[in-house]
C-alpha cells in the first residue's frame, strides 16, 4: 500500500495550535462545506467502505487517510480509540505521518526476505490476511507499529506541534555522567508521554478481548514501546573558553528510528513460541527447556507459512518475480528466495554517476556512466502436467 498524503491542508496562517484552540472537530468542520461538496464527500467515503476489501480493520490505515476521515468514517477503531481520535485530532495526524515511517522501516528490515512487509492498496488491514495468523511476522508488525506511535508522538511534542504536550519538564537542575557533571537544559524528548499515549491508543482494541492473540499483541506492543526508550541518548552542548567543555548543557533525545528497527528485527529472529496459560492471564513458552524470561522478547503462537507461493487464504504473495542475488547464500540468495524453483536472468542497462570532480567553488561535477548488469528474478511456480490433462 502506498499511503496517500491526503490530510486536509491548513488554511493560510492557520496553525495546529490555533485549530486545537478553536475546538475544531471533524464533524463540526463538515458543516462548513457546501451541500454539493458534502454530498460528493459522503458518496466517496461510502464507496471507499463498500469496495475496499476487508479482513479486520486496523488503526494502521490512519497512515493512508487523514485524521478527520478516520475518526468519523473508517471502521476498525474501537470506542476508546475513536474518542481519543476525536479529542486529539492533531495527535492522529502525527500518528498517520508516523505510520508511513514505521511501514517503510518494516519494508527495509525485510527487503531481502520472502515476506517483505508488503502492503495492499485500499485494504483497511494494510497488510492483508497475513496479519490474521499469530506468527512471527505479526509479532514484528505489532511491535514496530507500537514503536512508531511512540516515536511520532514524542517527536511531535518536542517540535511544539501539539498543544497537549511539549518537552520533558522533569529534566532540570544538575546531573552527572561518566564525563563529569552537567546542567539539564535544551529540550529533552518527552518519551514518557509518547509511551503513555501509545499504550492508551494502541492497546485499547486488545484489552476488549481475553484470548491468546490479544495477549500476544499486548506483549509485542509493549516490546515496541520499550524499544524506543532503550535507545534514548544524552546530547550535550559545550560551554567555556574556546569550547573547552568546562560547562555542559545536556538533554535526552531519541535515536534514529533505524536503531529501533534493527533491534526489533533481531528480536524477530529470536522470537519465542508460546501458548496461553489455562487461566488466560499469561504465556507458557512452548520450549519446555527454556528457563529465562520473555519480558523483552517478541512472542508468537503459530508457525509462519514459507511464503514461497501465492496463497490468498494465508495472505502470502509468493516470491515469483522477486529480484534475488545469485551469489548470496543468505535469505536474499536465489536458491532461498526462489524456493528452489530457479530464476530468470535479464541483462539491463544501468546509468550511474562516475568520475566525479570537485570544482572550486563549490560544485561537484560527474559523468553519466552506462554499464550492463544481470538482474535475476524468481521463476513462477510450474503447474504439474497432470493438472492440465482433461
Amino acid at each position: 500500500m502506498k499511503a496517500a498524503d491526503d490530510v486536509r491542508p491548513r488554511k493560510p496562517g492557520e496553525s495546529a495550535h490555533s485549530r486545537a484552540a478553536m475546538g475544531i472537530r471533524p464533524a463540526t468542520k463538515m458543516q462548513h462545506h457546501s451541500k454539493p461538496t458534502s454530498h460528493f464527500y459522503f458518496i466517496f467515503i461510502l464507496l471507499l467502505l463498500i469496495f475496499t476489501p476487508r479482513v479486520d480493520s486496523s488503526w494502521w490505515y490512519i497512515g493512508a487517510l487523514g485524521a478527520r476521515v478516520i475518526c468519523d468514517n473508517i471502521p476498525g477503531l474501537v470506542n476508546k480509540q475513536r474518542q481519543l481520535c476525536q479529542r486529539h485530532p492533531d495527535l492522529m495526524q502525527s500518528i498517520g505521518e508516523g505510520a508511513k515511517e514505521w511501514i517503510k522501516e518494516c519494508q527495509h528490515q525485510f527487503r531481502h526476505h520472502r515476506w517483505n512487509c508488503s502492503t495492499l492498496d485500499r485494504d483497511h488491514t494494510v497488510f492483508g490476511r497475513v496479519i490474521l495468523r499469530s506468527s512471527r511476522e505479526a509479532a514484528f508488525v505489532y511491535a514496530i507499529s507500537s514503536a512508531g506511535v511512540v516515536y511520532a508522538i514524542t517527536r511531535a511534542c518536542s517540535q511544539g506541534d501539539l498543544k497537549i504536550c511539549n518537552c520533558d519538564g522533569h529534566k532540570r537542575g544538575r546531573d552527572s555522567d561518566d564525563r563529569g557533571s552537567f546542567d539539564w537544559g535544551g529540550c529533552s524528548d518527552n518519551i514518557n508521554y509518547g509511551i503513555k499515549f501509545a499504550k492508551a491508543f494502541v492497546d485499547a482494541r486488545e484489552k476488549m478481548v481475553k484470548d491468546a492473540r490479544a495477549l500476544m499483541n499486548l506483549h509485542n506492543n509493549r516490546c515496541g514501546r520499550m524499544a524506543v526508550k532503550r535507545f534514548m541518548k544524552l546530547e550535550c552542548k559545550c560551554h567555556g573558553v574556546s569550547g573547552s567543555c568546562s560547562l555542559r548543557t545536556c538533554w535526552l533525545a531519541m535515536s534514529d528510528f533505524r536503531r529501533t528497527g534493527d533491534y526489533l528485527r533481531k528480536k524477530y529472529n529470536t522470537a519465542m513460541e508460546v501458548t496461553m496459560n489455562q487461566d488466560g492471564t499469561g504465556f507458557t513458552v512452548a520450549d519446555k527447556d527454556f528457563k529465562g524470561s520473555t519480558k523483552n522478547d517478541l512472542v508468537y503462537v503459530e508457525n509462519s507459512p514459507d511464503y514461497c507461493l501465492m496463497d490468498r487464504a494465508a495472505g502470502s504473495l509468493g516470491t515469483a518475480g522477486r529480484v534475488c542475488n545469485k551469489s548470496s547464500r543468505g535469505m536474499d540468495g536465489c536458491e532461498v528466495m526462489c524456493c528452489g524453483r530457479g530464476y530468470d536472468t535479464m541483462r539491463v542497462k544501468r546509468v550511474t554517476k562516475c568520475e566525479c570532480k570537485f570544482r572550486w567553488c563549490c560544485a561537484v561535477e560527474c559523468k553519466d556512466c552506462e554499464d550492463v548488469v544481470d538482474v535475476h528474478t524468481c521463476k513462477s511456480h510450474k503447474r504439474p502436467d497432470w493438472l492440465d490433462v482433461t
